[in-house]
């Protein structure tokens, strides 16, 4: 049923003019390094894919040693929701050794945990893939010392089996041997 009285055609709002400024960041300041930056940056990724530090991704040779580091690589640590500890590492292994890591894992979450200084990580599972070898970080040697042994030390020494030892009792016998005999000092 329509109406005989005629309707007004709704008047339109005139638009509120806007004089709220929109936000600019300031300008100036000291420009930041790109070095200062990229920590940052790699920080975001690494957590969004589950690590909470870089570093161990980074220094996972030196958590597991380079025999370990070649055959698997850390890919998440999974937390359960709301810890940051007793969680689960997440490892991609190669196939043929696949059942030798797998004996070792245990030796794998103590050193985990001692790196990040608390148990941060209480099981570990296993994924077989590819790994990409580690970059070969050649240590410099030092150069072998050209200083005698005093020759007190030196008989002693030369019963010592392990060579490693060996090496560094003698260096350390070496360094007693530099001070100045006259005078008793170094």
């Amino acid at each position: 049923m329509e109406s005989d009285t005629p309707q007004k055609p709704a008047k339109a709002r005139p638009a509120p003019k806007n004089r709220v400024k929109p936000y600019e960041r300031p300008r100036g300041g000291q420009a930041k390094a790109i070095s200062d930056l990229v920590p940052q940056i790699g920080r975001t990724a690494f957590r969004r894919f589950g690590f909470v530090q870089s570093s161990v991704v980074s220094r996972w040779p030196e958590i597991v040693g380079d025999a370990h580091a070649r055959v698997c690589a850390p890919e998440s640590i999974r937390f359960p929701p709301g810890e940051k500890s007793e969680g689960i590492l997440q490892l991609v292994v190669l196939p043929a050794h696949a059942p030798l890591i797998q004996h070792v894992i245990p030796e794998i979450v103590e050193r985990v945990n001692r790196f990040f200084g608390y148990k941060a990580v209480a099981r570990v599972k296993m994924r077989q893939g590819t790994v990409q070898a580690p970059a070969a970080s050649e240590r410099p040697k030092s150069p072998p010392s050209l200083k005698p042994i005093p020759m007190e030390l030196g008989d002693s020494l030369r019963d010592i089996g392990d060579p490693e030892l060996r090496a560094v009792l003698e260096s350390l016998a070496r360094s007693f041997g530099d001070g100045d005999k006259e005078t008793g000092e170094r």
